[in-house]
């Protein structure tokens, strides 16, 4: 009897605990998205809530409105996570609504806010760029500091010091805010900043390197929260002021995103929201082995190419499962809010090749619904135009997926670029790569560049000179493509490798011994690539050949490189010596038809002087190291 009494006991305190369970309250702790749009083209949007106690046994989800209804709920099994779609009525007019969660029970209540917004006007937004305009690439932390309050904040305090490379420094918004007249004198017309995501709060020990006590998310590819700002940087009012000065001023604003991993320390590392959220697990995952060239590969198996899509990066960042349904549907709410909420004109997509080639297709065809104009620059850092133009949409490759991206940078061209005018190798080089135009389905939109924030700068190349990085800044304003500048360059910037090649510009921040911002503040060396790089600028604004001419090779020598960019109208020829002595240079234009057989042609950036046409030819010496770029007369 006694026995009995005893599991009597035990069965009613099991069933009052797992009572008390049911009953605890659910504890709403963060929503994504934080609000959404009525008329959008996604509609169902996937909620996700993180909190406690969010199991969803005997309960429901409502709203206070007809307008919102709540289907499809789903809980993970410890609680921490529910998902329900929400459908939101055209009628739904914009407020803040009220979601409630309730159970069978009184105290098994509780409710949190969902606002819906109106649309943003399409005027002077949602652009994309174009080879018409200039792009200008910077780290916001490396810029300039307009506010100095924010360089150590409570909630991350002791990550500024710019002792250390890896270490926050104090740039913000407010800082680029502040330089945006600066930009606008170079000829620039389209801003790309590293991401804005909400980085790391503590110091990071999992990526350490040799004479650095922890490393810091400066940079902001390491996310710990997909929809939040790094107060280091500024708030959600500094960005939409930023982004709405930059477009007033007649900019374009690039966004960074990255779906393809977050930060270490994002929660979602040791809790998942579910059991396939992650290739892998945070204790056992593949580590990415960058072998991106087995995407293309028609051999491959799913072994051969599995590491560099389901790798981890360094063995420590959490790589995102897109096929789990919910990461996807996580991901592309993520980027449309991103857009509609600030206004950008483009994405730039980091670690393009390391995500299944399916879910750019899919990814890309929810963006181009809601924002035809808007495109996307994907990074996917190979030097194999091959492998560029697999990735490059407007046509399906072997596995019969057209990803629909717009463009790609021409990692290709970089490497040419850097080999004959930071090297002095064969310039034969830099033709050679543009032979391999045919490879992609659009080269013409493809983004040229001299270097970004992943590799040394140009000037710390082994040969590099002054001359030689006028030489490829010439080459990239006036070729086919859509050129970008790392910032920096503009004043010949040396940087060896990560994080020396992200120093802070010069008089950006207080205490600094020198303006580069100002004439007076650069060197006669800074000043005089400053000053080509911005003629170059009004050039190609100027004449519209540079930015949409057709492009004709005319010379083709070891150091000696000649092209025409024609329209119908116009012609400009685009001569090159990158010889360490004078040459003479002769070819025939009388195939390009704006250039009169007996004419003189001017050149409008080296000073090289007039030369004659004759007889639809021109033949004349061109200085040692230089490049003209020549218009009728």
């Amino acid at each position: 009897m006694r026995h009995k009494l005893s599991l009597i006991a035990f069965l009613l305190l099991t069933a009052h605990c797992l009572l008390l369970t049911a009953q605890a309250k659910p504890i709403v702790e963060k929503v994504d998205p934080p609000n959404w749009w009525a008329g959008m083209k996604i509609n169902k949007v996937r909620v996700l809530l993180r909190g406690k106690n969010l199991r969803f046994d005997k309960r429901v989800i409502r709203t206070n409105t007809s307008n919102l209804t709540v289907s499809n709920p789903k809980a993970s099994k410890n609680g921490h996570y529910l998902f329900f779609d929400l459908h939101i009525s055209p009628k739904t007019k914009p407020g803040k609504y009220r979601v409630m969660i309730s159970g069978i029970v009184a105290s098994d209540r509780t409710e949190f806010e969902f606002e819906i917004l109106p649309r943003r006007s399409r005027k002077g937004r949602f652009r994309g760029y174009s080879p018409d305009d200039v792009i200008y690439f910077l780290l916001p932390d490396r810029f300039a500091d307009g506010d100095p309050t924010n360089n150590d904040p409570p909630k991350s305090k002791g990550l500024y010091d710019r002792k250390f490379g890896r270490h926050y420094h104090g740039g913000d918004l407010q800082g680029l805010i502040d330089k945006l007249p600066y930009i606008k004198s170079l000829g620039v017309t389209a801003i790309w900043t590293t991401p804005f995501y909400d980085n790391n709060d503590k110091p990071d020990y999992k990526e350490m390197y040799p004479g650095m006590p922890f490393t810091t998310g400066f940079h902001g590819y390491g996310a710990i929260d997909m929809y939040g700002i790094d107060e280091h940087l500024g708030d959600q009012k500094k960005l939409r002021e930023f982004v709405a000065k930059a477009q007033a001023m007649g900019f374009k604003v690039i966004q960074d995103q990255v779906v393809n991993h977050t930060g270490p320390y994002h929660v979602w590392a040791e809790d998942p929201p579910t059991p396939t959220w992650w290739n892998g697990t945070l204790k056992k995952h593949p580590n990415n082995n960058w072998q991106k060239w087995t995407a293309m590969n028609p051999r491959a198996t799913y072994q051969t190419q599995s590491r560099n899509i389901d790798g981890w990066f360094i063995d420590i960042l959490p790589d995102f499962n897109q096929g789990d349904p919910e990461v996807e549907k996580y991901l592309t709410q993520h980027t449309i809010w991103w857009l509609e909420t600030y206004g950008f004109d483009a994405i730039r997509m980091d670690t393009l090749p390391h995500v299944p080639r399916w879910f750019w297709q899919k990814w890309m065809t929810a963006i181009k619904a809601e924002y035809p104009n808007v495109n996307v620059l994907g990074e996917l850092f190979d030097g194999n135009p091959a492998l560029l133009a697999y990735y490059q949409g407007g046509r399906r490759g072997h596995d019969g997926i057209d990803t629909k991206l717009d463009t790609l940078y021409d990692f290709g061209l970089f490497y040419a670029i850097r080999n004959a005018f930071a090297k002095g190798q064969d310039i034969r080089q830099v033709h050679q790569m543009f032979a391999h135009d045919w490879l992609y389905p659009n080269a013409e939109v493809l983004t040229t560049f001299l270097g970004v924030h992943d590799m040394e700068r140009f000037m710390n190349e082994k040969g590099a000179t002054i001359e030689g990085l006028k030489l490829a800044q010439t080459l990239i304003m006036t070729s086919r493509g859509t050129p970008l500048l790392y910032y920096g360059d503009e004043i010949a910037m040396p940087g060896g490798g990560d994080p020396d090649n992200r120093r802070d510009f010069p008089g950006g921040f207080p205490g600094d011994k020198r303006d580069a911002f100002t004439p007076e503040g650069r060197t006669a060396d800074e000043n005089s690539v400053w000053n080509h790089l911005a003629t170059l600028g009004k050039l190609r604004k100027e004449l519209a050949p540079l930015r949409r001419g057709k492009s004709f090779d005319l010379l083709d020598e070891s150091q000696q490189y000649a092209y025409a960019r024609v329209t119908s109208e116009e012609a400009v020829i685009v001569v090159f010596n990158n010889d360490t002595k004078p040459a003479g240079v002769s070819f025939d234009v009388s195939m390009i038809k704006p250039i009169p057989k007996s004419s003189i042609m001017v050149d409008r950036v080296a000073k090289v002087g007039d030369v004659n046409v004759r007889d639809g030819r021109i033949s004349f010496t061109m200085p040692a190291r230089t490049a003209g770029v020549f218009t009728v007369k």
